[in-house]
């Protein structure tokens, strides 16, 4: 199983603890109620195929979305602004520091290890306490996707920004080099920006517009339409 954060509406969260030792985070972008901006939190259990009516096959991942509990509710009165803080995945007390830890025992909440906190416009329809779960998806709704990709270490141009190799054979000796990469004296130096080799995924991937096929409230999974970051 690989951790990963689901964020409706978009803000990112970095996981720390993984699955199958990949470290992954995602965000789902759904609008709920048209007025709140959420998140949920989940793992993503792994890519399957399965048949539409027609016999056509469709490649989906199956994510394993929250349940998520609410751990504070921010008000303009209180707190300058409206917002709620999220928080998921139980972990052993001796895991949080001091500061967390009281922070949820204020609430009478078991340890989570992970929080977030979004923006929201109607406060006083949530509680501390409150669960969100995949009650707040439909089939056929269109999600957008933002997570960590696998890294690949130290990768070659070839590899990481799909350049073309040089000739292999007569008398060449320029198979995978990167070439010129400036001018001479004039400006006598390499341009910010310059596609070089270096680490190569490991970093904020968004995929857009993906499609929920199913949505099984008991189990809590979301399967959506093709694939996702990790």
């Amino acid at each position: 199983f690989r951790l990963f954060y689901f964020l409706i509406f978009g803000y990112f969260i970095k996981p720390k603890f993984v699955f199958r030792l990949v470290n992954l985070s995602i965000c789902i972008y759904l609008f709920w109620r048209n007025i709140v901006s959420l998140g949920l939190l989940g793992n993503k259990i792994g890519m399957t195929q399965i048949f539409d009516e027609s016999g056509n096959i469709i490649p989906v991942t199956i994510l394993k979305v929250g349940p998520c509990v609410i751990t504070q509710v921010k008000t303009m009165l209180s707190d300058g602004y409206n917002a709620i803080q999220i928080g998921y995945g139980n972990v052993a007390s001796k895991s949080l520091t001091q500061p967390e830890l009281g922070h949820l025992q204020k609430s009478n909440l078991q340890p989570l290890k992970y929080l977030k906190e979004f923006r929201v416009t109607n406060p006083e329809d949530f509680e501390v306490g409150q669960i969100l779960n995949v009650e707040s998806f439909t089939a056929g709704q269109l999600i957008n996707v933002t997570g960590k990709s696998n890294g690949k270490g130290f990768s070659g141009l070839q590899k990481r920004h799909n350049f073309t190799r040089g000739p292999m054979t007569h008398g060449s000796k320029n198979h995978r080099a990167p070439g010129s990469i400036g001018m001479g004296t004039t400006p006598g130096r390499v341009l910010p920006g310059k596609k070089m080799a270096g680490q190569l995924g490991n970093k904020v991937t968004n995929i857009k517009k993906l499609k929920i096929i199913q949505v099984n409230n008991d189990e809590n999974i979301l399967v959506v339409k093709g694939s996702v970051p990790g």
